[in-house]
């Protein structure tokens, strides 16, 4: 009898002790693709992303000693395949979705506004989302589209001493919603500066340019500007070499500034220039850490194999965005479980200074960053990164410089507002 006594004791202290839920780990669904005809970039962003969340684990237990968890979901870079992604992956206690692709952000948009998981999209997505008051969920910060178009004029600008009349700019865009971000943005800027603008697309995967590059040749543009992504890049930088155009008056956008977009130009690449929002090559404390956390206990992505390329260093800073933003909402909200909800509030609490970033074993790799209820989009710094074939590397070739915001805020306010009645959304209050 007593030892029965003893044992419905034990299982009722069992029951209860199972009735006090655990701490749920945080989670951070990666999004990626690794096949496809983006693969070869999609790998390299996720690697940095996969592991800056693994070095907190292994370094520093979590995010406020909570450990986190990245399920990984291959979109192939479709949205449709985005989509059942986002699904499959919700329910697990999902806080933050990255879906790196514009056409996978679109859909996603209505689904994570409804279900109250924010959305972070750095350097692509909807523009427009940079307006809190109508995409509550929505983040695109520390830089967007209309931002790069406006600092690769402005970056123009300066190499022409300030005068652009009569000067010719090819843009030269991957044919979807991606590729068309920068056009409204660049049009404007031709009526303030007085240069001609000439837009070409290329249909996706973009491995055939010869009649878009005959064009080029024909026109003789003083520069041009590209939108690319994946092989297009590679072929675009290949095609200009081979026929001359000036490599230091070829400037891509941020996704057509990897070394897979240069290295097999070989030569012809040198000097060819990218738009950036963030540092370049590994010479940062951070990466010491990784290699004694990550690479020597064998725990690195891919062994570590793309560890200080400008697409894995991307996926890092990601992951620092996202990691820093819940160490916020934590404070705020003084408890180290999350929800959705107050991810959302610790996204727009985010303050990244220049200590910081030193503590973070970042100094000096990306612009201070400081977001808001009205301002999802942050500063809209952009610096200019350069290709020196013989070395190899990126090389930063300008400061972090302002985008014009007296043509990029009326333009994100005639978007969003243009959105939010067409969609029936009463812009919020912000106090």
């Amino acid at each position: 009898m007593k030892l029965k006594k003893m044992g419905i004791a034990l299982l009722a202290a069992g029951l209860m002790a199972s009735s006090v839920p655990a701490m749920a780990d945080l989670v951070f669904p990666a999004l990626s693709y690794r096949t496809g005809p983006f693969g070869a970039n999609g790998a390299e962003n996720a690697d940095g992303y996969l592991d800056y969340f693994a070095l907190l684990n292994e370094r520093d237990g979590g995010i406020g000693g909570i450990k986190i968890q990245t399920p990984e979901c291959e979109t192939e870079y479709k949205p449709e395949k985005g989509v059942e992604c986002y699904e499959s992956t919700k329910g697990s206690g999902a806080l933050l979705y990255q879906p790196l692709s514009t056409g996978i952000t679109y859909q996603l948009i209505p689904k994570v506004t409804a279900d109250k998981i924010p959305m972070l999209t750095p350097g692509y997505g909807r523009t427009s989302s940079a307006n809190g008051k109508v995409f509550e969920y929505v983040f695109n910060f520390p830089a967007n589209y209309w931002d790069g178009a406006s600092v690769g004029v402005k970056y123009i600008l300066d190499q022409e001493k300030g005068d652009l009349k009569g000067k010719k700019i090819t843009l030269l865009y991957h044919n979807s919603a991606y590729g068309k971000e920068p056009i409204r943005t660049l049009e404007e800027l031709s009526k303030k500066h007085g240069y001609t603008l000439k837009t070409i697309p290329v249909d996706s995967p973009g491995q055939e340019q010869k009649s878009q590059w005959l064009e080029i040749r024909r026109d003789k543009p003083d520069y041009v500007l590209m939108w690319g992504w994946g092989v297009m890049n590679q072929v675009a930088i290949g095609e200009a070499a081979k026929m001359g155009f000036p490599m230091d008056h070829f400037i891509g956008i941020w996704w057509a500034g990897s070394e897979n977009d240069v290295k097999p130009a070989g030569e012809g690449a040198n000097g060819y220039k990218a738009l950036t929002f963030h540092g370049v090559g590994k010479d940062f404390p951070i990466f010491k850490d990784i290699e004694t956390h990550l690479v020597a206990k064998g725990k690195a992505t891919n062994g570590g194999k793309n560890i200080g390329t400008a697409l894995y260093n991307r996926g890092l800073y990601f992951a620092m965005l996202a990691a820093e933003a819940a160490a916020t909402a934590q404070k705020i909200h003084n408890t180290k479980d999350l929800t959705g909800a107050q991810m959302r509030d610790g996204l727009e609490a985010l303050k990244l200074d220049k200590a910081r970033l030193e503590a973070l074993g970042l100094p000096n790799f990306a612009p201070e960053v400081t977001i808001s209820c009205e301002n999802h989009g942050g500063s809209g710094l952009v610096a200019v990164q350069q290709w020196d074939a013989k070395a190899g590397a990126w090389k930063l070739v300008s400061d972090f410089m302002p985008s014009d915001r007296e043509i990029i805020d009326p333009l994100i306010k005639a978007d969003s507002e243009a959105f939010a009645a067409e969609n029936k959304i009463t812009p919020r209050e912000c106090k």
